[in-house]
């Protein structure tokens, strides 16, 4: 049979003041230490959270940024393409008006060469054909 007698209650001040000690030097500072990793993994969470937002942002101004500026390429590209049709025409215009230019310049030389031959050759044609009266008769005509 147990006795309950005084060491009992001297066991039971013993256990409770040791769970005091450990409370105090072991248990407390765990604790907080363990609080403090929550607390800063917890900050590093909505750090993370606020990045990857951020991220997000600018990944899409980078988009919007990149689509505007394909969109003012095209249209410089465009306003240049129509700019160089307008002067290729032009060019082509002022070579096509030279070589009309030429073309009639060459037709009136031929034609002012043409009346000097034939004039020439009327001035001649009258010994030609008594030559040809001559030597086809075979006398002077």
């Amino acid at each position: 049979m147990v006795n309950v007698d005084g060491s009992l209650f001297i066991q039971i001040i013993n256990f409770l003041f040791l769970i005091w000690i450990l409370n105090a030097v072991m248990y407390r500072p765990v604790r907080n230490v363990l609080s403090r990793r929550k607390e800063k993994i917890e900050g590093i969470e909505k750090e993370i959270g606020t990045f990857a937002k951020d991220a997000k942002q600018k990944k899409a101004a980078f988009s919007d940024g990149i689509k505007a500026a394909r969109v003012k390429g095209i249209k410089e590209k465009d306003i240049l393409t129509q700019a160089a049709v307008n002067e290729e025409k032009a060019i082509i215009g002022k070579i096509s008006e030279k070589a009309q230019a030429d073309l009639a310049k060459a037709k009136e030389k031929i034609a002012q060469d043409a009346e000097e031959v034939r004039k020439t050759l009327m001035k001649d044609m009258d010994g030609f054909a008594n030559e040809i009266s001559r030597k086809i008769l075979g006398r002077a005509v």
